[in-house]
């Protein structure tokens, strides 16, 4: 295994109008990931804009000045690439891959609704969208078994006016109320090429990249007055546990229980990785063994705890389980708990922790085993840290983790400010 975690050239460069530009050489195939993140998530949307980050994930395909509605997917999957974009509170990208000597098309295009999008949205377009993602929420949130976890959770973890309270799908009222005038105003703030960063990773040069870039990009105009998202690293403890229960179409009791680590990217969340990981990622973390393995009380592919990897607060830990038949919520919440509090008891072991380093060490190097995985940690890194060069450092500093660290972090983390979602069935309750 390579001594750093990221084997390959990085070179960067910025545009005259501040556009960020990183470029990853790698001449195995002839492909190229092009990739464009925006400092603008749904923790930038102030009061009565929330949603709107997300919506643009939907407008930016929808023509711009030089691309009629739709053209944009049909020029690159007719070039033989694929795209995507997505949107989290922190940023939002816009993403597509390739074969090499269809870099320029990827970029123009890139540039046309960096640039060009404002007037070629229209009000059917507008409306069409918001349907869209009214849709969109009631296909992923509202009629999925425990789909609207997240949108609970975010609120019991985050306050009123801390800008991870409320979701990236926002609310259907504020996309509702607003007129197409506000929203081609909140693209104008913050789709500027100086609030972006463009990264490059495949079959192409550096100077090529950068040339190419100038050459479309050059000529947008900064923005010099892009707002600042609030600061959210602060969150004040309540010393409390925030306890929500909810009574919905559910096939099983499921129990939630968060707790807001350190932000994405600190030394604290490194070790809340690895923490995370022995707790409950596969069969042999601490979750599975004893509450689906051992105890049985929970159903095997249904119990695991994650990080949410959010970088300008302190970000959430979540560990969840959902109920074998007969087993009560309560019993469950139990089990969970127990587990959860014994990281800063119970001494985690050399096995485990190498297990855990193992398992992180494979998911890192898959996410950069494709040009397109490589070139969106490029632009997060860039964007969120300031330099892409800082991913060399990740996967040594995983690797670093001590069982003294968990357990130190777990004593500071998961003994306070705890928040316990529970489903249950329709018609049932606590027994």
């Amino acid at each position: 295994m390579p001594e750093s975690g990221y084997p390959w050239p990085i070179e960067t460069s910025r545009l005259d109008n501040g556009l960020r530009v990183v470029v990853s050489e790698d001449r195995t195939a002839p492909a190229v990931a092009v990739n464009l993140w925006y400092d603008v998530g749904s923790r930038h949307e102030p009061a009565g804009q929330t949603g709107f980050a997300h919506l643009f994930e939907h407008l930016m395909f929808e023509g711009s000045v030089n691309v009629a509605k739709t053209e944009h997917m049909k020029l690159i999957q007719g070039s033989g690439g694929s795209l995507n974009a997505t949107t989290n509170p922190d940023r939002t990208n816009y993403f597509e891959t390739v074969p090499a000597e269809h870099l320029e098309l990827a970029l123009w295009l890139e540039a046309d609704r960096m640039g060009g999008l404002v007037p070629a949205l229209t009000q059917e377009t507008l409306d069409n969208q918001r349907d869209v993602v009214k849709n969109e929420r009631r296909q992923r949130y509202e009629n999925v078994p425990y789909g609207d976890a997240w949108l609970r959770l975010l609120p019991l973890l985050y306050p009123q006016g801390h800008p991870y309270h409320h979701p990236t799908i926002g609310s259907m009222a504020d996309l509702n109320a607003a007129d197409l005038a506000t929203f081609q105003s909140f693209h104008q703030t913050y789709y500027a090429p100086n609030n972006a960063v463009l990264t490059v990773v495949g079959d192409a040069t550096a100077s090529d990249v950068f040339a190419l870039a100038d050459k479309y990009f050059g000529a947008l105009p900064a923005r010099d007055d892009i707002p600042s998202a609030p600061d959210g690293r602060s969150v004040p403890a309540t010393g409390q546990t925030a306890v929500e229960s909810v009574s919905a179409d559910v096939p099983a009791p499921r129990v939630y229980v968060a707790h807001r680590t350190y932000p994405y990217g600190s030394p604290g969340y490194n070790v809340a990785t690895v923490l995370a990981t022995v707790l409950g990622s596969g069969r042999g973390s601490r979750l599975y063994q004893r509450l689906a393995d051992g105890e049985r009380i929970a159903q095997p592919d249904l119990v695991g705890a994650y990080g949410v990897d959010l970088a300008h607060a302190p970000a959430p830990l979540i560990a969840t389980a959902t109920a074998r038949a007969g087993v009560s919520a309560e019993r469950l919440a139990e089990g969970l708990a127990e587990v959860v509090d014994e990281l800063a008891t119970v001494p985690v072991t050399a096995a485990e922790l190498d297990r855990a380093k193992a398992m992180l060490s494979t998911g890192w190097w898959r996410q950069l085993s494709t040009v397109d995985g490589r070139a969106d940690l490029l632009g997060r890194y860039a964007t969120q840290f300031g330099d892409p060069v800082r991913v060399v450092d990740q996967l040594p500093a995983l690797l670093a983790v001590t069982a003294e660290q968990i357990a130190e972090a777990a004593a500071d983390v998961l003994a306070t400010d705890r928040v316990i979602l529970t489903y249950l069935p329709e018609e049932t309750s606590w027994r």
